[in-house]
């Protein structure tokens, strides 16, 4: 598959823009002054990802699920990408970790009809005092990542929702 074209309105001409990967604002979040994801240095992998909103992570019981933590984002890419996220590593100094080890955004969850494809971090605090993550506050890093797929496979399914609706493990079990 290709590249998406699209036509940008704002222009007096018509050209057009090729989205090949990025991030956007998730619908419901257009008007809460959320920042789109940068790299901090040329030589950065990854992009660092903010909290859309304060957010407490509390201390971790036994039994304790995982925090959400708002990103307002979601992300476009190739079929053959997706976004894997990763733990900042600054954050296990504070405790902080992710709950699912790596996240991974597959590129048919942009737009899904859920929740627009928006992406929340998953953290889990593994210290002895809840911790406030404040709007604006980088909680991950995000890169871009091709995948290979195996002989003959043969999927055809798509997605039918937003997180889990895919299969064993989410809202399909």
């Amino acid at each position: 598959m290709s590249a998406q074209t699209y036509k940008k309105s704002s222009l007096p001409t018509a050209q057009h823009i090729t989205k090949v990967r990025g991030f956007e604002i998730a619908q419901g979040w257009e008007n809460q002054q959320i920042e789109l994801p940068a790299r901090s240095t040329s030589g950065s992998a990854g992009y660092d990802i903010a909290a859309a909103a304060d957010t407490i992570i509390p201390k971790f019981t036994l039994g304790t699920p995982p925090t959400l933590v708002p990103t307002g984002l979601k992300v476009y890419c190739q079929p053959d990408e997706c976004l894997l996220l990763y733990n900042r590593s600054s954050n296990p100094g504070r405790s902080l970790i992710l709950a699912n080890g790596v996240g991974v955004v597959d590129a048919d969850f942009y737009n899904n009809s859920a929740n627009d494809g928006h992406f929340q971090i998953l953290l889990f605090n593994l210290g002895s005092k809840d911790i406030m993550i404040k709007k604006g506050e980088r909680v991950a890093q995000a890169i871009f990542q091709k995948f290979l797929l195996v002989d003959r496979d043969q999927t055809k399914n798509t997605r039918q929702g937003g997180i889990g609706s895919t299969g064993i493990g989410g809202n399909n079990e």
